[in-house]
């Protein structure tokens, strides 16, 4: 018996020694593991219990009780947490709206540019039809050909009354030019560059323009009327004249010697709106109406001579 005393203390003393040289770490490990080993065979276990016994058993009461218990506490919950959850909808609902909103007034306004640009784009096309028809039209002046370009540039002022052209010297304009549309006479061309001109309106103080009266043949000079810009007057008419509101004027395109009209005859320049005279006037005083529409003037023609 002593024998066997003494053969079995080693091993307890080596077991002892084993547990005593873990760390803290390690058992505390080793006990977590044991823990959870246990709760996991007591789940199996009630789960094992609560399938089998019956609707009365102790499990199925048991559960019972726990959701009749955790029952009001569950709707009081729901209660307090539905207004933050209706409240955090309704800001994410707003603000998904006016994201929506915003994408869909970009695409509005992108469509309105489109329309836009396309209702122009179709205005300049009919607008350069007319022109060119008017330049392969038999009223289209003898001698010229035609150059159409735009009108990038408006008169600065009621007393300039001056336009740029997007066409200049590279495209054979020179100094003088006439300056026309389908309705009728616009200018002179009185400065150039190579890509561009400047264009004195017949309505500036500076220009005058012979004329003749279709219907009559009466004479006289266009010029700048007194009360605003767009009014022309057909002055260094007689007295003895016979002039009717209603008749055309157009361009004389005399011609002395060498000498000849900076216009070439024929071009409308107007409609007479007014005539009157004075015992003491040397002249009539009439009144034209131009036929261009100065205010909404886009593209022009630029009579360039053939000679050139």
């Amino acid at each position: 018996m002593p024998r066997q005393r003494t053969a079995r203390l080693p091993v307890l003393d080596a077991s002892a020694r084993r547990t005593e040289g873990l760390s803290p770490r390690t058992s505390r490990a080793l006990r977590a593991r044991l823990v959870a080993a246990v709760l996991v065979l007591f789940s199996l276990a009630l789960i094992t219990v609560y399938f089998r016994e019956s609707e009365g058993g102790t499990l199925h009461s048991a559960q019972r009780i726990g959701l009749s218990v955790a029952m009001p506490f569950e709707v009081a919950g729901e209660r307090i947490a539905r207004p933050f959850r209706d409240a955090w909808g309704w800001t994410s609902d707003l603000v998904g709206a006016k994201q929506e909103n915003e994408k869909l007034r970009k695409q509005i306004e992108a469509l309105r540019q489109r329309v836009i640009q396309e209702q122009t784009a179709v205005s300049e096309n009919d607008r350069l039809r007319e022109l060119l028809s008017f330049v392969d039209g038999p009223g289209f002046p003898a001698g010229f050909t035609g150059v159409s370009t735009r009108v990038v540039g408006r008169p600065p002022s009621a007393y300039n009354q001056e336009v740029l052209i997007a066409a200049g010297s590279s495209a054979g304009i020179s100094r003088n030019d006439p300056v026309v549309t389908q309705d009728g006479l616009v200018g002179l061309v009185t400065n150039v560059t190579s890509n561009g001109a400047k264009v004195t309106l017949i309505t500036d103080q500076s220009s005058a323009v012979s004329a003749i009266v279709l219907e009559s043949g009466a004479a006289g000079l266009v010029r700048h009327g007194p009360s605003n810009s767009s009014a022309l007057v057909l002055d260094r008419v007689g007295k003895d004249e016979l002039v009717e509101e209603g008749n055309l004027v157009i361009t004389a395109g005399w011609r002395s010697g060498k000498l000849e009209s900076l216009y070439p005859r024929g071009i409308p320049v107007g409609m007479v709106k007014s005539v009157g005279q004075q015992d003491v006037d040397l002249y009539k005083r009439i009144q034209v109406a131009p036929l261009v529409n100065f205010d909404a003037l886009a593209e022009v023609i630029v009579l360039v001579p053939k000679k050139r």
